[in-house]
């Protein structure tokens, strides 16, 4: 199958991408996505930009696959912790965040499940921040006691 020919709902549009790369990439972006979508059952799934995209509360993170790696970037990566040195790809920038993951490389299922639930988090924390009422400019807020 080619990529042109993945049609359908973007869990459909998924299961074609996975099919259409018959290696390790393939392999790789299944057990990817399967920890993704166990880390939180409210975790979506879309298809933006060609790639596999998952949502919660905002973009999670992106699925995509080159030759040499499958790159999960975080959105928001660069606002999460990652005690466990998961994020090994655009370092540099101040958002986003990656894991490359390459042949014969071992998924760390605890690892990428935590930085999943933490962006989950983040997401959560934003989409709250944003619906709390805020001050008019000039009023004072009442302190009564």
């Amino acid at each position: 199958m080619k990529k042109s020919e993945v049609v359908g709902s973007p869990s459909a549009m998924i299961d074609g991408r996975i099919a259409e790369l018959d290696d390790w990439r393939g392999e790789i972006l299944a057990k990817v996505r399967a920890v993704i979508r166990k880390a939180d059952p409210a975790i979506v799934e879309e298809w933006k930009w060609n790639v596999p995209v998952w949502s919660c509360d905002g973009i999670l993170c992106t699925g995509e696959t080159y030759k040499a790696a499958v790159k999960l970037t975080f959105a928001k990566g660069a606002s999460l912790a990652d005690p466990k040195g998961l994020f090994n790809s655009s370092l540099e920038g101040a958002t986003r965040r990656a894991l490359d993951l390459r042949e014969g490389d071992k998924l760390d299922g605890p690892g990428l499940t935590a930085l999943v639930r933490e962006a989950v988090a983040l997401n959560r924390a934003g989409k709250s921040a944003a619906k709390a009422p805020k001050a008019k400019p000039g009023l004072k807020q009442s302190t009564k006691r």
